[in-house]
């Protein structure tokens, strides 16, 4: 009997100019963080999200790190960041000397509740130093809403934009909200650079406070420093990778788009498994399919029936408000998050993931559920 292929969860889509764009690297002898390519990609990023300035970074994370900074986030502020996140989006406020505020997020979005968050800015302890919305599998946040409040109050929108990357919010593309905007180009991404990450304003003063930090903040080319900063820069290797994959992010989201719709199509009228939320707002780039079971248990029978068809599928983000490091933090919950932490399972997504592993992840989605009502 041949043994199954292994299905992937998400994996890097590799098939464009990458290999060529790394040789032209090695033989140009420009591999640190330096190099044509960085700058290349960071005028592509600007013009993608219709911002002025684009400051390339080694990761998301530190991208994040810089934003909160740049804000104006003075040690000992709150930030307010959804309860229902990737730990890099609280990591980031504390490596700013911050404090987390977790606000949770609504069930038709699984996004930063608006209406909570004025609450929270209002209910706070002390001073809010800064938002961040975080768009949720590549899914925008209700950016209007939280706009509107964190104008109300006079403090900074950063928008969280990880792993969205060709999506849209209204008429608008992700990247381009608030005064600071982020993304990652980890291996998992729609767009993938090996890693790296990428800050983006319209304000000048913000961008040059960002390329002397993330630069550490040297004064030219003597090895002078006018404060404190990190290494935070991308190098050209990394960036000729996402140079190569930018070129094809129309075709790599469109594909993942398509494999979203076929199990949106499998899923429909199912009470035991639905679809990530999709509000009329948003252009979902489907950078990773999300969708919820029951509870807990559920979520784990699920990705424990697909492993054993050797299909690599996991559950998704807890609760951070219930983790060990944010234990004594600030939040204003309402269940959402607590419901969501361990009942959203990922499937396999992958931009080159073919219609029959497709198959075979929906057949055992089926089975998934024959196997539930036989009991």
């Amino acid at each position: 009997m041949t043994a199954m292929e292994r299905i992937a969860l998400s994996t890097p889509d590799l098939r464009g100019r990458e290999a060529e764009y790394l040789a032209q690297c090695v033989r140009d002898n420009w591999v640190s963080s330096a190099g044509p390519f960085v700058v290349a990609m960071e005028e592509r990023m600007a013009v993608l999200t219709a911002r002025r300035h684009a400051i390339a970074t080694v990761n998301g994370t530190a991208a994040l790190h810089l934003a909160v900074m740049a804000a104006g986030v003075a040690s000992g502020d709150l930030v307010i960041v959804p309860d229902w996140t990737f730990a890099a989006t609280a990591a980031a406020v504390v490596h700013a000397g911050a404090q987390p505020y977790f606000v949770d997020v609504t069930r038709d979005t699984w996004t930063l509740d608006p209406e909570l968050v004025d609450a929270a800015i209002r209910k706070a302890p002390h001073k809010v130093g800064a938002v961040i919305a975080v768009h949720v599998s590549g899914l925008p946040a209700d950016m209007d809403g939280l706009a509107l409040v964190c104008s109300r109050h006079g403090i900074p929108l950063i928008e969280d934009a990880a792993g969205a990357i060709g999506s849209r919010y209204r008429d608008r593309p992700a990247g381009s909200f608030g005064q600071i905007s982020c993304f990652s180009f980890n291996g998992n991404k729609t767009v993938t650079a090996g890693g790296g990450g990428m800050l983006l304003t319209d304000d000048d003063q913000i961008a040059g406070f960002v390329r002397s930090r993330s630069t550490t903040a040297r004064k030219g080319a003597e090895y002078e420093h006018e404060a404190v900063g990190w290494n935070y820069r991308m190098t050209n290797v990394n960036a000729a990778i996402g140079i190569a994959q930018l070129e094809r992010l129309d075709e790599m989201v469109a594909a993942k788009q398509h494999i979203a719709a076929r199990y949106d199509a499998a899923l429909v009228n199912r009470p035991d498994i639905r679809p990530m939320p999709r509000p009329s707002w948003a252009e979902h780039n489907c950078w990773l399919y999300n969708a919820q079971v029951a509870d807990e248990v559920g979520a784990g029978s699920l990705v424990a029936l697909l492993g054993s068809q050797q299909i690599e599928a996991r559950r998704f983000w807890r609760s951070l408000s219930s983790q060990e490091p944010y234990a004594t933090a600030p939040r204003m919950l309402k269940g959402v998050s607590r419901d969501l932490s361990g009942s959203v399972v990922t499937l396999p997504c992958s931009s080159h993931l073919t219609n029959s592993d497709q198959d075979r992840v929906i057949a055992t989605l089926h089975a998934w559920r024959d196997k539930a009502i036989a009991a």
